[in-house]
């Protein structure tokens, strides 16, 4: 049976759909020998297909896996610096899993790794309008107003983000922690967004995304997503 050369190589685990159509473009995909196209189509039973020169594995035992993730880990699969990486935390199941979206080095908390491309796709686009809620430690004076500002849109990157949902937790003497839901995967967002504020970050934990909650896993730990999670993402 055929399928869309992007769907294929994203089912084999390589990477996401999205990389994958980008991998395509860039002519670094061959169907029995031919450069593929966009749009192309094959049956992994009868051709021979490689990406960047390698055949294309078969499909894995899908894992879907939350991961508490510490500070001082990157979620990039290849760093020219050569810091410490998130897939080392799940290296002993033996797979090589794909972050779903980012997570800067500094931040801290729920993060989906799988090897199925389409959950990634799912997870991380933001046409899934799936929300991310970070609790946020901040300094500053002025909470109250500077955390009305948050909820209004911002000019990131040349184009305003979505109103986010902000609450006050908890105040203290310096600042608070606040309740921050933001509904796209901007480069550093919260971070960015509280600087225009005039709040500085000093902790940032991503506690939730979409359906799924971080709960009590600990630091460094990883659990897998249950089936009703993974239904409940792909829905």
């Amino acid at each position: 049976m055929t399928e869309r050369l992007q769907k294929l190589i994203s089912a084999a685990g390589l990477m996401s759909r999205r990389a994958a159509e980008e991998e395509i473009a860039a002519g670094h995909v061959t169907v029995n020998g031919r450069t593929a196209g966009l749009g192309d189509r094959a049956d992994p039973e009868r051709d021979r297909i490689l990406v960047n020169g390698r055949e294309l594995p078969r499909p894995e035992e899908k894992l879907y896996i939350m991961l508490n993730k510490p500070r001082g880990y990157v979620t990039t699969l290849r760093d020219e610096k050569g810091r410490r990486n998130v897939t080392e935390l799940t290296a002993e199941l033996g797979v090589r899993l794909v972050p779903a979206g980012r997570l800067d080095m500094y931040s801290e908390g729920l993060l989906v790794l799988s090897n199925d491309g389409d959950f990634i796709h799912r997870l991380s686009h933001p046409s899934g309008n799936f929300g991310k809620t970070y609790h946020t430690w901040v300094q500053g004076e002025k909470i109250e107003e500077k955390a009305a500002r948050l909820r209004l849109p911002v000019e990131l990157d040349g184009a305003l983000t979505r109103p986010a949902q902000v609450e006050i937790l908890r105040r203290f003497d310096s600042g608070a922690i606040l309740s921050v839901t933001i509904w796209e995967g901007r480069n550093r967002q919260v971070r960015r967004m509280c600087e225009l504020a005039g709040l500085k970050v000093t902790k940032l934990l991503r506690v939730r995304e979409g359906p799924l909650e971080l709960g009590d896993l600990k630091s460094g730990c990883w659990r897998r997503l249950t089936e009703e999670e993974v239904r409940r993402v792909l829905e």
